[in-house]
């Protein structure tokens, strides 16, 4: 195992391809042992804005499984929530608590933190990015599937932090993928900006559609989606229905696909929307494993970022 050698994990362009790749081995080892006790008396702040399942449930039972504690604070109980600024508030922080995991929607709030923090500080989502998925999403792939110009993933659906986080790995790690997403919620320009290429100039591997391409199905080892209505875009909740209704994971999708292809989602799920019911509970879905695996990986993040610096 090496440590990683970044303070914070903000963003995945925060590892280096090598890293993502030992911390994927790292958590594939942990995973077999529960429990370590190498967080023994340290103390991990979430620091949550938005609601979540997965986030907090992973967060705080795998650090209780590493020997440490977790302290849950919700930003309206904060005076944060009162106009105490993010600046202010990282550095009090940072004379109480170990780590801070940060789940919030405005991304730029997140850096700020991390700028002012002297303790490591770990993205648990905003509205731009969502490391911690992908990173657990690729553990679960390199269960059945190497991490490498032989994958072939298809993303279908909204182009939203989950999306732009999977264009991240893929410039990082070099697999293929290929986005299906509606042309009127399409990327936006600021991730291209944030991983360096033009939209009509991107690396061989990434592919952007906005139709479904049968040829580009019948080859893929991964379908993946999320839903249509993030945290946050209620209002428009109509409006995206009817224009995503097309890109549903249904029965007729995925016979276009290999009889082996795995179906992915990172929950929680509109059954019914975005994708079947009888295509989520199908053999070929690994929905729950990925879930699962949001502890694992975490748990991994946890030892190589925090080792030496607590």
């Amino acid at each position: 195992m090496i440590k990683l050698k970044t303070s914070h994990l903000i963003s995945l362009k925060d590892l280096s391809k090598e890293e993502i790749l030992q911390l994927l081995s790292f958590a594939r080892k942990i995973k077999k042992k529960h429990h370590l006790n190498v967080l023994k008396d340290k103390i991990i702040a979430l620091l949550f804005s938005k609601s979540s399942t997965r986030t907090r449930l992973s967060f705080e039972v795998g650090i209780r499984q590493l020997g440490g504690s977790s302290i849950y604070l919700n930003v309206q109980e904060l005076q944060l929530g009162r106009g105490e600024t993010i600046e202010d508030t990282a550095k009090i922080f940072s004379r109480f608590v170990n780590g801070v995991i940060i789940r919030t929607y405005n991304h730029k709030d997140i850096i700020t933190f991390a700028e002012n923090s002297s303790i490591p500080v770990i993205n648990g989502l905003t509205d731009f990015l969502h490391p911690c998925q992908i990173l657990s999403d690729l553990l679960t792939i390199s269960e059945f599937k190497d991490i490498d110009n032989s994958l072939n993933i298809c993303y279908i659906g909204d182009a939203n932090n989950v999306a732009n986080s999977w264009l991240e790995a893929a410039v990082i790690l070099g697999f293929n993928i290929n986005f299906v997403v509606p042309e009127e919620y399409n990327f936006k320009k600021e991730i291209f900006d944030h991983i360096g290429y033009k939209c009509n100039n991107l690396p061989e591997n990434i592919n952007i559609e906005h139709k479904f391409n049968p040829s580009v199905l019948s080859k893929v080892d991964v379908i993946y989606t999320d839903v249509w209505v993030s945290m946050g875009q209620e209002k428009e909740r109509k409006k995206r229905l009817k224009v995503f209704k097309k890109y549903k994971i249904n029965r007729e999708l995925i016979k276009r696909c290999r009889s082996d292809v795995k179906i992915m989602h990172c929950l929680p799920a509109h059954r019914g929307e975005e994708i079947e019911s009888e295509v989520i509970d199908s053999p070929n879905s690994i929905v729950f494993d990925q879930a699962e695996n949001r502890l694992h990986l975490q748990k991994a993040l946890l030892v190589m970022l925090l080792k030496d610096k607590i």
